[in-house]
């Protein structure tokens, strides 16, 4: 019983109380669900029947086409929701003015802090494996080995922390909910399109050099803008799909055929992204408390004149 009630403390189980049996998370699952089903569909509705020729088969390669079209669909509905679960788990509390109640019990910073985190993205995890049904589509018509399909939901599952993360860091530092959810998006919109826009911008430039100048590289070399669509969810999960997409992006210049990029794009992903994530949530359990930081900085200099006047009095 020890360890359930380490793992299974009063916020955690207040918060999974009321975020799993609400009306509301059922009507999320049921859409969120609808919403890629629909797209599921629709993708097969195209390639069957609305065919320049008629009619068309449906063979493992189109079936590898579909489970990219719901892989990238699921990255864009995570990025719209996972922001709007965790973004006001403090703030709305301090709204509520129940925070200061909860800052009470005898629960720590960092314990309310990953409490909240968890119990949000559970849900948001929760959704996700609801989806499987769904992408048991492909599975029918070839294409798409397990292996794949379980990097891509552990992907998930780490964007799901990264958004988090962010959502609850900005939660603890602005007052209201509206405010941090806002600068969780707008901070999402960076990490999803601008790394994106910034590759492509520089990429154009490399190449245009290279053109200009009439002179390739030397063999073996590669590129510095790799490095910034590894910055990007969309490039690290193409490179879960494709190895060689990491040394496409890196524009890998000659060398033989066994010539690796520097990195896996998915790999720096995790590794820039898991820095970010510890100082997101460090930054929150650091904020959650700020009132109490600051009388402490302040008891010192309160002190130092009543002991002053004591002691002259004592004089």
């Amino acid at each position: 019983m020890n360890w359930s009630r380490r793992l299974i403390n009063p916020v955690i189980d207040k918060e999974f109380r009321l975020r799993m049996r609400s009306t509301r998370s059922m009507l999320s699952v049921l859409f969120y669900i609808l919403a890629l089903g629909t797209i599921a569909m629709g993708f097969i509705y195209l390639f069957l029947y609305l065919g320049n020729r008629g009619p068309q088969r449906f063979d493992p390669q189109v079936s590898q086409m579909m489970f990219y079209v719901l892989s990238f669909a699921q990255l864009v509905l995570i990025a719209f929701m996972a922001p709007a679960l965790t973004a006001g788990v403090i703030s709305s509390e301090r709204e509520k003015q129940t925070l200061s109640m909860l800052l009470t019990t005898q629960q720590s910073s960092s314990t309310i802090v990953l409490s909240k985190l968890v119990s949000a993205l559970s849900f948001m995890a929760l959704i996700v494996l609801a989806t499987l049904p769904v992408y048991s589509i492909v599975f029918l018509y070839g294409g798409i080995s397990p292996k794949q399909l379980i990097s891509v939901f552990l992907f998930y599952l780490f964007v799901m922390l990264l958004l988090g993360a962010l959502g609850v860091m900005f939660s603890t530092l602005f007052k209201r909910t509206i405010v941090a959810i806002i600068v969780t998006y707008g901070v999402g919109l960076i990490i999803f399109l601008v790394t994106g826009l910034l590759y492509l911008f520089f990429m154009g430039i490399e190449q245009r050099n290279m053109y200009v100048t009439g002179q390739p590289p030397v063999a073996g070399t590669h590129s510095w803008v790799g490095y910034l669509l590894g910055l990007n969810p969309a490039g690290a999960m193409m490179s879960l799909f494709d190895s060689s997409f990491s040394k496409e992006a890196f524009l890998l210049y000659g060398g033989n055929l066994n010539s690796k990029a520097p990195i896996e794009l998915w790999l720096e992903f995790v590794i820039v992204y898991s820095v970010v994530i510890v100082l997101a949530l460090w930054i929150a359990i650091r904020n959650i408390r700020p009132v109490a930081r600051r009388r402490k900085g302040e008891e010192p200099a309160e002190q130092l004149p009543q002991d002053h006047s004591t002691s002259e009095n004592g004089v």
